[in-house]
């Protein structure tokens, strides 16, 4: 499709798509990715784009960036930048387009920035691969935009390498990279879906400060309705490659009319400002007791005077009964990961207790300890990068219980009933990680960790990552389990609206320390500590409706 101006466009329009339609690999699940999809970002809005993992909102802001894979292609359509069509255009056009006209703020910022490259680096090679300034006056707009996008010390941070940052932190360096040539169009790939609460509200009112002050017109892609009530003036829903429902955000949130729109709002976690009803299980000695908690890192030399010590958890202490969930609510960098890691043994503690079933485990020694590691099991964060790529799904569930002494037959048959509990089919045994879904491969973890039928399961961020609906059916399924099973849960999460629907006591960390303890009534209604206010005041969908804002229907 040759590339031209298209006359009449309307003056508003800053991005038109009209009937794109993607083409899909043969002997994939469909043919297209995308299918004859229209719509129209104006210029000075924010344009939400929701819609589950699949349903082809990625791979339509690629089309737009020029930034397709081989494998997919424009079958139909047009893509409309500024009136132009840029369907079509040599790659050296689509470069001068790229940062100058539209840019774009990836998912991942950690797998976006190059690890060998400072930040002042990544931000500098923007402006001067377009051929902008002198090397001093790039350096001046660099720390100029490390300064607007709100990060700290921009002196010093313009000489760091990512991994020195933290997730918000990261995300805001490419907020930075992606404002540098100014753009009229902003493109935000899901920016907040694995950064806490608070961070998360950060990055929304950066971007929509940044937006309003610079009039831009942006593109966000999310599976969360709460972001979409925070920051949107028009929605599109996507399921399947196809829109479902378009519309204003007071229309398509307040009174939704297709059936897949109305099942993602429902699927939202709120707040319930109720307590979760306990389980029968009788009363005994708590399945975990902690004591007086301790663990510092630290980095540096004492004898150069370089020595940093940070308390990642001091002092922690709590219990959890049989049948009973806990969980630990924090930002980032509170010690809620530390803290799993401590209670799997997989980091050895400094000081203070760790009762399992009566036994002391902090101190045991490892060889000693391993007797009891099938009954403390963890469900981990990224199932992507827990499962074993060259391993089937049966292997996978199976090799552990075998090395402990179960015979293969059994814990064969085992995993086959339990990867049926978890909601998979029985061919799933023979395949392979890479061929299930997101949702599909924490189910997987799920079965692996109850292959051992542990007493206590650790889920460290086990949903944060999945579309909402997704993240309603584990959620469900942990419930389930729980109840069927009568394991007991630590569930370490950032998102306090999960927190609310699952757990029957919550802790809030910060900074090492515990600063509340209480049920989620009293937590999320009646907070006693400031912090946790401040946690509670920054969930997004939740705060008292006005200032802007979009109440959720229901």
């Amino acid at each position: 499709m040759s590339a031209g101006k298209t006359t009449g466009a309307a003056q508003d329009v800053a991005l038109a798509i009209r009937g794109l339609t993607l083409s899909l690999p043969r002997n994939m699940e469909r043919a297209h990715a995308v299918s004859d999809v229209s719509f129209d970002l104006r210029r000075g809005q924010i344009l939400c784009i929701i819609g589950e993992s699949g349903s082809g909102k990625s791979v339509s802001a690629n089309a737009v960036m020029g930034l397709l894979p081989r494998s997919i292609r424009v079958a139909a359509g047009e893509i409309l930048l500024e009136g132009q069509n840029i369907v079509g255009l040599p790659p050296d056009r689509l470069r001068e387009i790229r940062g100058r006209v539209v840019s774009m703020i990836f998912q991942d910022p950690l797998s976006a920035l190059n690890p060998l490259m400072t930040v002042g680096q990544q931000v500098d090679e923007v402006l001067a691969v377009h051929g902008v300034g002198t090397p001093q006056t790039r350096r001046e707009r660099t720390l100029e935009l490390l300064t607007e996008v709100g990060l700290p010390s921009p002196e010093l941070t313009y000489q760091q390498y990512p991994f020195r940052l933290s997730g918000g932190q990261r995300q805001r360096v490419m907020i930075a990279m992606a404002l540098a040539l100014e753009p009229s169009i902003l493109i935000a790939d899901e920016p907040t879906t694995a950064l806490d609460v608070t961070t998360q509200a950060q990055i929304l009112k950066l971007i929509r400060d940044i937006q309003r002050r610079k009039n831009m017109s942006v593109m966000f892609i999310t599976h969360d309705f709460g972001v979409v009530s925070e920051i949107a003036d028009s929605v599109v829903v996507m399921e399947k490659g196809q829109i479902v429902e378009q519309g204003s955000a007071d229309k398509v949130l307040k009174t939704p009319s297709h059936p897949y729109t109305q099942r993602l709002i429902a699927a939202v976690p709120h707040l319930t400002g109720q307590n979760r009803p306990a389980l029968d299980v009788a009363a005994s000695e708590p399945v975990l007791k902690v004591e007086g908690l301790l663990k510092t890192y630290r980095s540096g030399s004492a004898f150069m005077g370089t020595l940093r010590e940070v308390a990642a958890v001091n002092e922690v202490s709590f219990d959890l009964a049989a049948g009973q969930t806990l969980g630990i609510v924090g930002e980032s960098g509170s010690g809620k990961s530390s803290l799993s890691r401590l209670l799997l043994k997989l980091m050895d503690s400094d000081g203070g207790r760790i009762v399992f079933e009566g036994t002391d485990i902090a101190r045991m020694p490892e060889p000693e300890f391993r007797r009891l590691r099938p009954r403390i099991q963890m469900v981990f964060q990224d199932p992507s990068a827990s499962l074993n790529p060259r391993s089937t799904i049966g292997r996978i569930l199976t090799v552990g219980p075998v090395a402990h002494g179960t015979p293969y037959a059994e814990a064969r048959d085992e995993a086959r009933a339990l990867l049926k509990r978890v909601g998979l089919d029985g061919g799933a045994f023979d395949r392979y990680p890479h061929e299930f879904s997101g949702g599909q491969r924490q189910r997987i973890g799920i079965a692996r960790a109850l292959m051992f039928r542990p007493k206590l399961l650790v889920a460290d961020e086990a949903v944060s990552a999945l579309d909402v609906s997704i993240q309603a059916q584990i959620l469900k399924l942990l419930d389930d389990i729980q109840r069927e099973t009568g394991v007991s849960m630590v569930f370490i999460t950032h998102d306090l609206r999960v927190a609310s629907q699952i757990c029957d006591e919550i802790v809030v960390m910060h900074k090492g320390k515990i600063v509340e303890r209480g049920q989620p009534s009293q937590i999320f209604l009646d907070p006693t500590s400031a912090y946790t206010r401040e946690l509670v005041a920054a969930i997004p969908g939740e705060r008292p409706d006005g200032g802007g804002r979009i109440a959720l229907a229901g």
